[in-house]
């Protein structure tokens, strides 16, 4: 019999952007393991929820506002006397190209998709290494890699979280922090939902959710979408002992898709 994993057991586990999608689906998988997770997020009844149904806490923050930031760590240390995890997965915005991005949008996309990790990472570093070391996990994205087409602001964002997780992991692994970033690809969330359902709006042929879908995942090797639950794994990896000598990494979680050759892609479709 493989004994049951208790690297989570015990933690307490902080993730922003926790109220939906990706976010509430790694607060499920740390709680099912064991860990105490606190959800935060601007909007406090989808954070309740999630809180409910899984036994958490719920924190109301702006995870890109010093203060707001700076508050709730002093809350989820007054409740629950110390932080382990950090899972910064608050994001989203960013979706014109640059010639049709105003500087406000601009700004936007750069606090929702950066400067969201970016202040709670700064402010939950000293509770972190407190005691003996923690673990921050920051969910980019496959646009933290690549680039698609009129998504200049959460490109940009994304592509600066790889370059914020390596800063992190290289100036605080000898405080006992380790950082590491996830880059998933198209998963089944409320915002994708969203995506695919503007996509059936415009795209001939395109009728459903599902039918977009399927055409975005066409040329990807594993032929479909994540569902949350995958990339809350991979979360749930990167912030237990089960990763204890990761740090600075980039997971992509993409079914596959940044493996494929773009130019060879038309003898693909004619089928040779």
């Amino acid at each position: 019999m493989v004994a049951r994993d208790e690297s989570v057991r015990g933690r307490v586990v902080a993730v922003t952007g926790g109220g939906t999608g990706i976010g509430a689906a790694i607060a499920e998988r740390f709680a099912d393991d064991g860990a105490t997770v606190i959800v935060l997020g601007r909007r406090l009844a989808p954070l309740e929820e999630v809180a409910d149904r899984i036994g958490g806490d719920a924190v109301v923050a702006d995870a890109s506002d010093t203060a707001s930031a700076r508050a709730a760590i002093e809350t989820i240390l007054a409740r629950h006397e110390r932080l382990d995890v950090l899972v910064a997965n608050a994001g989203g915005h960013g979706f014109s190209a640059v010639g049709e991005t105003s500087d406000d949008d601009w700004q936007a996309a750069m606090t929702v998709n950066l400067s969201t990790a970016f202040v709670m990472a700064r402010e939950a570093l000293p509770s972190l290494a407190a005691h003996g070391g923690g673990e921050i996990v920051i969910v980019s994205s496959l646009a933290g890699l690549f680039a698609g087409p009129s998504v200049a602001g959460y490109t940009v964002g994304k592509h600066a979280l790889i370059g914020l997780t390596k800063s992190l992991a290289r100036d605080y692994g000898r405080r006992g922090v380790r950082v590491n970033a996830i880059c998933p690809g198209w998963v089944r969330t409320p915002m994708a939902d969203a995506e695919m359902a503007e996509f059936a709006r415009h795209a001939p042929g395109i009728e459903s959710p599902d039918d977009g879908y399927a055409a975005v995942t066409a040329d990807v090797p594993l032929g479909r979408p994540a569902d949350p639950e995958e990339i809350a794994a991979i979360a749930r990896f990167l912030g237990s002992r089960q990763s204890s000598y990761m740090t600075g990494a980039v997971l992509v979680a993409d079914g596959g898709a940044h493996i494929v050759d773009l130019p060879t892609l038309a003898f693909a479709h004619a089928g040779m």
